[in-house]
C-alpha cells in the first residue's frame, strides 16, 4: 500500500496545486465566500479519515446549549435525500445521516439540520443564536467567525502529505485558517514533555492556540431494548463487536483494557448495512456460546442499526480536554458574546 502511494506522488503534486489555487482564489476575492451576523464556528480538519468531529461538535454544544439557541449543520454524508433537510422524530440515517441523527437524538434542545449548500442551509436556521458546522474548513463559500481544527494524535497533519500520497485534503500551511488547533485521541497520561515535543511539530506551520484532548468513554453501555451493563462487566459477556467508523483503533484497546472477549467485525465509515449484512451478523451472533452476550457498536452505528438489531448496545464517548480547558473554553464564548 504504501509503494502504490508513493507510486501516485506525482497525483499528489497535481492534486495539491488544484486545492491551492483554489484556496488562493477565495483568499483574494475571486471567489466569493458569504458571511453571517449571527456566530458561525466550523470544524473540521486537513486529513481524511476520524479526527473525532462528532464527541468535538458534542462538547461545543454542551458548553453552549444552556446559554444560546444552537443550531448544527452537515452535510449529510451518507443521506439518500438532497438539499435542505431539518431533523425529527421520524427522520432516519439514510434522510439524514448517521452523525445529525445522533445529535438530534442526544439534544432536544438544539436544532439539527442537513444541506450540502452550507450558505442555504444557514440562511434556513433563523431561530438559532450560534450554528456550528460539521466538517467544514474546507468549505470556503462559507466565512466562519470561528474554526476548530482538529489533528489526531498518532496521524498529525504536520507529518502528512497531500492525497492520494498522504491523507491530506489540503496543504499544510492551510491550518493557518484555524482559530485554534486540537490534537485528539491523545493517550489520557500523555506528559508535558511529549506534548511540548507535538507542538513542535505543528508549529512549523501554526502560531496560534494548540490544546490536547483524548477521548473518554461512557462507564455504561446503552441498549434498545431497554437495558444496560456496566462498562466493568464486559469481561463476563462474550461480544460481537460491530463497526461502521473510520478509526475503531481506540474503541478496540478500550475493551482490550477491559478485558473483553471479543470478536470485530469491521465495515467502512458510514456504512449502509444491507439485509444480507444484517443477516450475517446475527447468525455470527448466534454462535457465540455464552449465556452472556450482546452486541456492541458505537453511537454512531448505533443510530444505523438500532432498528435491525435487536440485543444491541453501544458505548458513548466524549471529548475531555488534557490541557486548558478553561482557555479553550473561553475563546468559543468570548467569540460568540463578540458576534451576536
Amino acid at each position: 500500500m504504501k509503494l502504490i502511494r508513493f507510486l501516485l506522488f506525482p497525483f499528489t503534486i497535481i492534486y495539491a496545486i488544484v486545492t491551492s489555487i483554489r484556496n488562493f482564489m477565495f483568499d483574494v476575492g475571486i471567489f466569493s465566500s458569504t458571511s453571517f451576523q449571527k456566530p458561525i464556528i466550523a470544524v473540521g480538519n486537513l486529513s481524511v479519515g476520524g479526527t473525532g468531529k462528532t464527541p468535538q461538535i458534542e462538547y461545543l454544544i454542551q458548553l453552549l446549549k444552556n446559554s444560546y439557541k444552537i443550531a448544527v449543520l452537515s452535510r449529510g454524508y451518507g443521506r439518500k435525500t438532497k438539499g435542505f433537510v431539518l431533523a425529527g422524530k421520524q427522520k432516519t440515517a439514510e434522510q439524514i445521516g448517521d452523525e445529525p441523527l445522533q445529535f438530534y437524538n442526544k439534544f432536544d434542545d438544539v436544532i439539527v439540520a442537513v444541506d450540502e449548500n452550507r450558505v442555504h442551509g444557514i440562511t434556513q436556521l433563523y431561530e438559532s443564536e450560534v450554528v456550528l458546522l460539521d466538517d467544514a474548513f474546507q468549505h470556503r463559500k462559507v466565512k466562519a467567525g470561528f474554526y476548530v481544527l482538529l489533528t489526531k494524535y498518532d496521524e498529525l497533519f504536520s507529518n502528512d502529505f497531500v492525497l492520494p500520497t498522504g491523507n491530506l485534503r489540503e496543504r499544510r500551511v492551510g491550518v493557518k485558517r484555524a482559530d485554534v488547533v486540537v490534537v485528539t485521541k491523545c493517550p489520557a497520561n500523555i506528559d508535558k514533555i511529549e506534548q511540548n515535543g507535538i507542538e513542535q511539530l505543528i508549529r512549523r506551520y501554526y502560531s496560534g492556540p494548540i490544546f490536547f484532548s483524548t477521548i473518554t468513554y461512557a462507564e455504561t453501555l446503552q441498549s434498545n431494548v431497554g437495558k444496560e451493563i456496566k462498562t466493568q462487566e464486559l469481561n463476563d459477556y462474550k461480544v460481537l463487536l460491530v463497526t461502521g467508523i473510520a478509526n475503531p483503533t481506540p474503541l478496540l484497546n478500550h475493551l482490550i483494557n477491559l478485558k473483553c472477549n471479543y470478536s470485530h467485525v469491521k465495515f467502512s465509515d458510514h456504512h449502509q448495512f444491507t439485509e444480507k449484512e444484517i443477516g450475517s451478523l446475527q447468525q455470527q451472533f448466534g454462535m457465540l456460546n455464552s449465556e452472556h452476550k450482546i452486541i456492541l457498536t458505537t453511537e454512531k452505528d448505533f443510530v444505523r442499526l438500532s432498528g435491525k438489531i435487536e440485543n444491541l448496545y453501544y458505548v458513548s464517548i466524549e471529548t475531555s480536554f488534557i490541557n486548558d480547558k478553561e482557555n479553550f473554553d473561553k475563546l468559543i464564548k468570548n467569540y460568540v458574546k463578540s458576534g451576536l
